[in-house]
């Protein structure tokens, strides 16, 4: 007999499956300003209609063994990649947060962050077309966290104002902190969309969830940068994306967010929050 929570974890695994067959078009056409319905997909080496068996999410990849079933091109790895991450990550919250408010929110803006972050790693560019109405949207259901199971406090208060206070607040500091280095570094050290996109995880995650996030955005992306300099795969003067580090402290936070922010009440420190 299969348990409420594992038949939880089976859909959700199966709808972040097909969420990242699509997120994979959005990967692919949102940076050429392409439509997201029209054309159907297609393979771009031989531009053949894609038949409906070979858009099954991981399956028809596996299927097909990584190939175009009419040209024999070979279909890059990063399709596969991002069902399997975004179908784990799905079910991984549903286990974590149960069929409630709380996983359709993480769930979507994990889904979010593995297209910032596709986008990114493919063309080093975070679109403000997808990081400003982000922000919009995400600084206006901050009202909600606390019918979420997502409560901020602001200087001791709780409740709705101060969820959104908390979160506007982490998500304008952390741009602040992203604009000083862009600055400093004249646009070297990150770009524009780093800035944005810092803003976005600051008024989703608010305080202390950012905390979190820029540090384990900001180690994996010195450890990865370390290790391809040792390898040297890259110099120092190449250009790294680092929105792709960002994006993964992001979504690792989705699964944290709740644990801090209960762990950070329960140490009494109320009084210090934003």
């Amino acid at each position: 007999m299969v348990s409420a929570t594992t038949f939880a974890a089976i859909v959700a695994f199966l709808v972040g499956a097909s969420v990242g067959s699509f997120l994979n078009v959005v990967i692919d056409r949102v940076p050429a300003g392409k439509s997201l319905i029209r054309p159907r997909s297609f393979c771009d080496s031989c531009q053949k209609t894609l038949q409906d068996r070979d858009l099954v999410p991981i399956v028809s990849y596996l299927a097909l063994r990584g190939h175009c079933r009419a040209c024999g091109a070979r279909i890059p790895l990063r399709v596969i990649l991002v069902e399997i991450l975004t179908a784990g990550l799905f079910a991984g919250l549903a286990l974590a947060y149960g069929p409630h408010a709380e996983f359709i929110v993480l769930a979507a803006a994990a889904a979010y962050f593995i297209a910032i972050a596709g986008i990114d790693y493919d063309r080093q560019l975070i679109l403000h077309s997808m990081t400003l109405p982000a922000m919009a949207v995400v600084l206006a259901i901050s009202f909600f966290w606390p019918h979420m199971g997502l409560a901020r406090t602001f200087l001791g208060h709780d409740g709705a104002w101060a969820a959104f206070v908390n979160s506007l607040l982490s998500g304008l500091a952390s741009a602040a902190a992203f604009l000083a280095i862009y600055i400093a570094t004249a646009g070297r050290g990150m770009g524009e969309g780093d800035i944005t996109l810092a803003a976005v995880m600051g008024f989703l995650f608010g305080f202390p969830g950012i905390v979190l996030a820029l540090w384990l955005g900001i180690v994996v992306g010195g450890v990865i940068a370390i290790g391809l300099l040792v390898l040297r795969k890259k110099s120092r003067k190449d250009a790294v994306p680092f929105g792709v580090f960002l994006a993964v402290g992001a979504i690792a936070s989705t699964f944290l967010l709740h644990w801090i922010t209960v762990r950070y009440q329960e140490m009494g420190l109320r009084a210090f929050t934003l």
